[in-house]
């Protein structure tokens, strides 16, 4: 069973004595509602007074509105809570992962750039003083995974790098920061470890195929590490382990691997048993296709508890999956010592926390707390971080640095974005196509222009032709294709060219490569400078430039860093690179 006076606990007799006398008088369905984690739909009162009376839920997260509205539905659902709620938020970048309004402070990529572990550590207290200010009491952070794949996106700029002690020293100071928020606990994911597969577990599977041997020197070490600093619970990814498997079960089939979520094996075996680790589990979202195109929903729900997971991230349908639940455990599919043991861990989290202490009304903070979010500390530790991150990953050309309008009086910016989902066009109606607001590339123009550059972006031959096709005209589509494009006519539109990647994930979207500027033919033509504003992988497509620059965002703070360091030159880069930027490629090296 579980030790709750042991880490991460500490409970006195007091504190025990209330998980089990809470547990001893709950019905089966409150019971079955601790297990799970909601995303809220909505924020009337009447909703989550359902919410809360229907489905007695164990822990919520929400969608991210401004830190007032958060507040006040944080204190809805705790006066309708009969037991305590874990409020969680996913403040891995700041306080803008839990409102809307919050300040984003960096990435742990941005963070893993500086090497500075202090960075790390002020991410998670400001991240989660702000946090805590609206009521929330859970972080879904620090990011645990480690970057090995360059291919990877769904990770590539939320984990510290590709480091294992870096990860792990970055992770662990996180941790410590968060815990100077009395009360507030810390949920550390994707375990067993995300980055070595480059598929998105939120669209396919996704594999850690590390031997033991391996994965206990990179991964296992950044886990223990934290475990052995009283991280207070994990969030299971839903990753699967080939080869630990086979090291355990020799005769298993590859049919019958499971994500670590369903798998007794990684959650138990390697988790509880091998780490030692005695804190709460958590599920990732339960909607990924990781975990769901395994087996049906009504198996996948009672195996995620029966493999070793407290707590059930997410309903599909409440009333489908609470009611799925609530069967196996009736009918003993969940057994009694099992359900018992789980919510030995969440009630204990929960007095850990402090929450049976408090009265409804002291669970979440009066609205005057709400004054640190997006204050002047956290904000200025964000433009520290910014001037202290900022890589330049290559640089062959020695004279291209320090840009002067003298030396660079045009400069052309060719602003180059990724391939938009059906997701990224939801988002951009649902913003009202971001009108009013500028894109990094208009913002960096507008800078240079400001220091004396006669700055431009960049129009491609297809934005030409759209242009000619929506005032009735019939573009000559040929010559864009055959007609005579003299290098030195091109040569002479401008002295220097800004190739800026505006790539959340994946890989860049190029124009023509003919009679167009958008894919850098011409580097040895002219100078170019290559800037990547998200994603740190560009130099895989763009392999022939000669000058690339990391920022890992296009926050205002990152972009006058940015401009402030072009106009010094190489001497003002101060990040290093966490990543290898060249993916493993050679070729990006020449």
């Amino acid at each position: 069973m579980v030790n709750l006076r042991a880490k991460p606990y500490y409970l006195n007799d007091e504190d025990i004595e209330w998980v089990r006398k809470t547990i001893e008088e709950m019905t089966d369905e409150e019971k079955v509602g601790q297990l799970f984690f909601q995303l809220t739909a909505g924020n009337s009162e009447e909703y989550l007074k359902e919410l809360m009376e229907k489905y007695h839920l164990g822990g919520c997260r929400y969608n991210n509105m401004p830190a007032k509205m958060v507040q006040a539905q944080n204190r809805t659902l705790q006066k309708y809570a009969k037991v305590p709620l874990i409020i969680a938020c996913n403040t891995e970048n700041g306080g803008a992962g839990a409102a809307s309004d919050g300040t984003f402070i960096a990435s742990g990529i941005k963070i893993g750039a500086t090497r500075n572990n202090e960075y790390a550590y002020n991410l998670g207290k400001m991240s989660n003083a702000e946090a805590k200010a609206m009521g929330c009491n859970m972080a879904f952070a620090p990011v645990c995974d480690i970057h090995y794949n360059w291919e990877n996106t769904e990770v590539v700029a939320r984990a510290f790098g590709n480091d294992h002690n870096r990860v792990a020293e970055m992770s662990k100071a996180y941790l410590e920061g968060a815990h100077t928020n009395e009360g507030f606990a810390c949920a550390a994911k994707h375990f067993p470890g995300n980055g070595l597969d480059f598929r998105d577990a939120h669209l396919s599977n996704n594999i850690n195929d590390f031997s033991e041997e391996k994965w206990m020197e990179t991964y296992g070490h950044v886990y223990k590490t934290l475990i052995d600093a009283d991280l207070d619970a994990i969030m299971g990814g839903h990753i699967m382990m080939r080869e630990y498997m086979k090291s355990v079960r020799p005769d298993i089939k590859d049919e019958e691997l499971m994500p670590a979520t369903l798998c007794p094996e990684i959650m138990t075996g390697l988790l509880r048993d091998k780490l030692g680790f005695n804190g709460m589990v958590v599920t990732d979202a339960s909607h990924m296709v990781g975990m769901t195109n395994r087996m049906t929903r009504k198996e996948m729900l009672p195996l995620a508890i029966n493999a070793g997971c407290d707590m059930f991230l997410f309903f599909n349908d409440p009333d489908e999956d609470f009611n799925t639940m609530l069967e196996a455990y009736r009918t003993g599919v969940i057994k009694e010592e099992r359900m018992v043991e789980a919510l030995t861990r969440i009630l204990g989290l929960k007095a850990h926390m402090g929450l049976n202490k408090l009265a409804k009304e002291e669970l979440v903070p009066s609205e005057e707390a709400l004054s640190v979010i997006g204050c002047e500390e956290h904000v200025k530790e964000s433009e520290k971080i910014s001037n202290d991150s900022i890589t330049l990953v290559k640089y062959l050309d020695k004279d291209v640095l320090p840009l002067t309008p003298e030396k660079y009086k045009r400069i052309m910016i060719v602003y180059l974005k990724g391939y938009a989902g059906p997701m990224d066009s939801l988002m951009q109606l649902f913003m009202g196509g971001g009108q009013g607001k500028k894109n990094p590339a208009e913002d960096l123009r507008d800078r240079l222009i400001e220091k004396g550059f006669d700055a431009f972006i960049y129009e491609s031959p297809i934005e030409r032709i759209k242009k000619q096709i929506a005032a009735g005209e019939r573009p000559n589509v040929n010559l864009y294709f055959a007609g005579k494009n003299a290098i030195e006519e091109f040569k002479s539109q401008q002295d220097l060219v800004i190739t800026l990647c505006d790539v959340m994930n994946g890989r860049p979207a190029f124009g023509m490569s003919k009679g167009g500027g958008e894919i850098p033919w011409y580097v040895y033509e002219l100078p170019v400078v290559a800037i990547s504003v998200n994603a740190p992988t560009m130099l895989a497509d763009i392999p022939q430039v000669r000058t690339y620059i990391n920022t890992y965002d296009s926050k205002p703070s990152t972009m006058t860093a940015l401009v402030n360091n072009l106009l010094e030159g190489e001497e003002a880069f101060k990040g290093k690179d966490p990543i290898d930027s060249f993916c493993g490629l050679f070729d990006a090296r020449l």
